[in-house]
């Protein structure tokens, strides 16, 4: 058990049942009354900021989690499997628990998120940049610059890609997993 005093940005606690990361807080003391923390958490399963305030001294149920590098090796009925980077042992993953699944390519390392006593897996995620090779787009026109247009492009993974007009096939390409968006060309 922890208190309000051990609350720091990136704590995992429970809450009613569900777990929160600690992304921002704010200890008040005013002059009338007693102190109070205002915190603003996000929840693990579903990703929604939720604002909470806990009077200063309150128990809080801390949550123990561990971070993973896990290695991504194949896709089947059963989920995502991944493979242990440190004693091999592979675990099968749900599609909706893996954020950036689109950008997922054989080979990938991703951070798996496990919760220290039950080793439930509660989430994994990309590097927030990845590299991939545009498979398909349609040619850009030379000189075609003035404005910020973009085409649709099919990266190697299968995933559409808004990219500049000047981009081509065979390029490879760094895209912001969270959203799926362009970054910038890389040059080979």
């Amino acid at each position: 058990m922890a208190t309000t005093a051990d609350i720091k940005n990136g704590l995992c606690i429970e809450l009613e049942g569900h777990y929160y990361f600690i992304t921002e807080f704010l200890h008040v003391k005013p002059g009338k009354g007693p102190a109070f923390v205002r915190t603003k958490m996000k929840s693990v399963t579903t990703g929604r900021t939720l604002e909470k305030t806990f009077n200063s001294g309150v128990k809080i149920e801390e949550v123990r989690i561990e971070r993973r590098p896990f290695q991504y090796l194949y896709q089947d009925d059963m989920g995502y499997n991944f493979m242990n980077q440190e004693n091999y042992e592979q675990i099968s993953i749900q599609k909706d628990l893996i954020t950036g699944v689109d950008f997922l390519k054989e080979g990938d390392i991703v951070d798996v998120v496990s919760h220290a006593a039950s080793e439930t897996v509660l989430f994994a995620e990309l590097p927030v940049k990845v590299v991939l090779t545009v498979t398909y787009t349609e040619p850009g026109l030379k000189g075609d610059t003035a404005t910020n247009a973009t085409k649709p492009a099919t990266v190697e993974t299968g995933a559409t890609v808004r990219v500049p007009l000047f981009i081509n096939e065979g390029e490879k390409i760094e895209v912001d997993t969270r959203d799926g968006s362009y970054l910038n060309r890389v040059k080979a």
